[in-house]
């Protein structure tokens, strides 16, 4: 199991990694954003940090791709790096995602540590082992299971991301909140999500979803079984988010998977009888803090092809979800129709007035 390192100062944390691991190198992967506001304090608090090749690479997941990849692996080469070396992974869930990726490939495999600089990546990306970019026009088409050696969490940069970018982590968190149990949904419900919220009650809800999804990834590693909880709301989420970046639209990773959540909410009331009062608490939330998708009943169609395509049906041409039978009770490959997919999507266009 990864290990998983809660602290304010991620710099020496990461310094004692890297004297434990002994690598021949060290080279830090990050994007155009984190090299300009997270890398110069890394440089100067981290000696590791200090003395590594950087390697930049552009932000957007429009640069999520092989041919990305494919340059890490070439300055990786050109910096004369072995598999005894080590990859840092500074960044949020691309640079964790394609980082690791390029780590578990290289060389048949490099060791690598994440260190997320958003709270999206500290929740989701950075934790479980998953690598991979998109492909196709799909969200994370190609990629391994590969666990970073480490993950470093800490609460200390996320005073440079824009409250937007707090919000589609915390989607994640309230993903973990369902699986886990009704009181820890409210206690994430509770919280007020802007720029005033105190970081250290945010790292204390972090701690608490990550070691759900950690508790989950070590019962089934590779997704076989109860990993698949994880997708709860990722289903449509990603249908929703796919269409969007098919449009050039503006809709981030985790503000889809929260309307996403109301689409599994109302499948799993319409098909296990869960409890509708917790869909209108959630809805209520998502409604006051989230970007909407732009989506209307012509777009049923091109949506529900694109949930065809999600990675953990078991057969092309599925259309299957996680659902819940309530919060802490998540029914994994639950077989939905196209006729009920279309009735949760129209609850969930009410509910958060789209």
């Amino acid at each position: 199991m990864q290990d998983l390192l809660f602290t304010n100062e991620p710099w020496t944390a990461l310094d004692c990694l890297v004297e434990r691991i002994g690598p021949s190198g060290v080279f830090v992967v990050v994007d155009d954003n984190t090299r300009r506001c997270v890398l110069p304090l890394m440089q100067q608090r981290s000696r590791c940090v200090a003395d590594a090749t950087v390697i930049s690479i552009p932000p957007g997941e429009e640069h999520k791709t092989v041919s990305t990849v494919e340059e890490v692996w070439a300055e990786l080469q050109s910096g004369g790096a072995t598999r005894h070396s080590l990859i840092v992974n500074l960044g949020g869930g691309l640079v964790t995602d394609l980082g690791g990726f390029a780590a578990a490939c290289f060389k048949r495999g490099m060791r690598f540590v994440n260190i997320p600089t958003s709270l999206l990546g500290a929740v989701d990306a950075a934790v479980g082992g998953k690598t991979g970019v998109n492909f196709g026009g799909l969200k994370n088409e190609i990629g391994v299971f590969r666990e970073a050696d480490a993950v470093v969490i800490s609460t200390c940069f996320f005073s440079t991301l824009p409250t937007g970018e707090l919000q589609s982590g915390y989607a994640e968190m309230l993903k973990h909140g369902l699986l886990k149990s009704r009181e820890a949904t409210a206690r994430l419900l509770d919280l007020q999500l802007d720029a005033s919220v105190d970081p250290e009650a945010l790292l204390a809800l972090l701690r608490e979803s990550v070691e759900v999804k950690r508790d989950i990834v070590a019962q089934d590693p590779t997704e076989k079984g109860i990993r698949k909880a994880l997708n709860l709301g990722h289903t449509a989420g990603h249908a929703f988010e796919a269409l969007a970046m098919k449009r050039a639209e503006h809709l981030p990773h985790g503000h889809a998977v929260a309307s996403g959540l109301i689409v599994a909410l109302v499948l799993s009331h319409m098909k296990e009888g869960m409890d509708s009062s917790l869909i209108h608490s959630l809805a209520a939330f998502v409604d006051r803090h989230y970007i909407k998708p732009r989506i209307t009943c012509d777009d049923y169609p091109a949506l529900i092809d694109m949930m065809k395509h999600d990675k953990k049906n078991r057969h092309a041409g599925d259309l299957c979800f996680t659902l819940l039978r309530g919060p802490g009770e998540p029914l994994i490959d639950r077989f939905v129709s196209e006729e009920d997919i279309r009735a949760a999507i129209d609850i969930m266009r009410d509910l958060l007035h789209i």
